[in-house]
């Protein structure tokens, strides 16, 4: 089912996230999306992240799609040019995949291959632009298709950038290449937040926000020294610098639910990425009083 459908009926829409394994065992992937199934609306599929070479996101949308579990597939275009882009999409729409994340990519210097060529012959909006024209049956340059797909669009933005005005900007231009809804970079500060969809909420497009488990206060000052626009405030910093290392997943849940408590008025979803905690997602949840 195409998240747009779950969105018009006014569903606060649940979606997680998994990686695709660097080798061809899928059983503990599988294993983890079981334990989300019926939980979550839907689960993103990764597209090679961090520029990491591993397993294809569309083998695994479809190997979740014959499980019953409704797959987001991310494309990126970091590793394809616009002939190769567009065909995917084709064919991921032919193994029932209806739901697309259209992303820019990480670029290759950041991964395990630095000396891999990147293509980049299309960056996230012309990616969208390209997928909502293949919806209306035509090709990048005006061909018909016979048969045309019929896509749910997604995209993603940062409510921590700053300054936030060319975000807003950006955002503007992705729906209006096609964006049905938007998931978030990772979240922390709520007031920040609201800031943000007070300053987008004319888009009228729904916006998922965006929770990124924390597994340690390491993590927390990682991300808040390198990821561009994240922000932990120093009180969650503290409660997991307190915790044990066997605590630490405990207080994780907790911080979790609670910020999606604070913000799930302000939104239309939440995505939930687990870094491999996938089996804390069902708990986060049930605290969250969304299961």
């Amino acid at each position: 089912m195409k998240l747009s459908e779950l969105f018009k009926k006014g569903k606060f829409v649940i979606t997680s996230e998994i990686g695709p394994p660097k080798g061809t065992n899928v059983e503990p992937l599988l294993k983890e999306a079981e334990e989300l199934k019926g939980k979550v609306d839907a689960i993103n599929v990764t597209d090679i992240q961090s520029s990491v070479m591993r397993l294809g996101s569309m083998a695994v949308c479809k190997l979740l799609k014959d499980r019953g579990i409704e797959p987001v597939f991310q494309l990126t275009c970091r590793d394809r040019n616009r002939l190769a882009l567009q065909s995917d999409l084709l064919s991921a729409y032919v193994l029932g995949i209806e739901n697309v994340l259209c992303l820019t990519g990480d670029h290759t210097v950041l991964g395990d291959h630095p000396q891999s060529k990147p293509v980049f012959d299309l960056d996230s909006v012309n990616l969208l632009r390209a997928a909502k024209t293949l919806c209306e049956g035509k090709d990048m340059v005006g061909n018909n298709l016979d048969g045309s797909p019929d896509f749910c669009l997604g995209a993603v933005a940062n409510p921590g950038a700053d300054p936030l005005e060319p975000q807003i900007i950006k955002m503007e231009a992705k729906v209006e290449a096609g964006a049905e809804f938007f998931q978030t970079q990772t979240v922390y500060d709520v007031k920040q937040f609201e800031k943000f969809i007070r300053a987008t909420e004319y888009l009228k497009v729904p916006i998922m926000v965006g929770i990124v488990m924390l597994k340690s206060a390491g993590m927390a000052r990682f991300m808040n020294a390198n990821v561009a626009g994240v922000y932990v405030p120093d009180k969650l910093i503290k409660i997991m610098a307190k915790a044990s290392k066997e605590e630490r997943p405990k207080k994780s849940i907790e911080i979790t639910a609670s910020l999606i408590k604070e913000m799930k008025g302000m939104c239309q979803g939440v995505h939930i990425m687990p870094l491999g905690w996938d089996k804390y997602v069902p708990d986060v949840l049930e605290k969250a009083g969304l299961i």
